[in-house]
């Protein structure tokens, strides 16, 4: 490894999740997933069926994006994306209960990424909520002032 002591905290923060991303993709292979699908498949879980656009919306991603992200999901039946019935142009994404239960295996399988190494993932969770609530409400409220100056009414 090249000399960390140098390395800006920006760095190591950046380096840390490539690697933990790469690490639990390998374990979620297996289930049809990688890191992103999970994600998807939590929000689904918590706000349930919902156009693909809105998915990415929240996820903060572009919806073709999601759109590929989701490809494996499908394709291992966890989700099931349809036209929408109100604009057929769109499609609503679903979480099937193959995708439940492989949400829940996922879960089980995060814990082990980091079982390896020595941390006190308790600690670490608990600054890393705190830089996403720092920079995520920063980033928000950016958000609502690109939006304001342009005049479109969704944030």
């Amino acid at each position: 490894m090249p000399d960390m002591e140098r390395w800006t905290n920006g760095r190591l923060l950046s380096t840390t999740a490539r690697l933990v991303e790469h690490a639990w993709n390998e374990q979620l292979r297996g289930l049809g997933l990688t890191h992103a699908g999970v994600i998807a498949l939590d929000v689904l879980a918590v706000q349930g069926p919902m156009t693909q656009a809105m998915l990415a919306e929240i996820v903060s991603v572009q919806s073709q994006t999601i759109g590929k992200t989701l490809m494996r999901p499908e394709a291992h039946g966890h989700v099931r994306r349809q036209r929408n019935p109100s604009n057929r142009r769109s499609s609503v994404v679903s979480m099937t209960d193959s995708g439940a239960a492989a949400r829940e295996s996922a879960r089980e399988l995060e814990q082990s990424v980091l079982a390896s190494v020595a941390v006190d993932t308790e600690s670490l969770r608990k600054e890393l909520k705190t830089i996403v609530r720092g920079l995520g409400a920063r980033d928000a409220t950016s958000r609502k002032i690109m939006v304001a100056d342009s005049g479109v009414g969704i944030v």
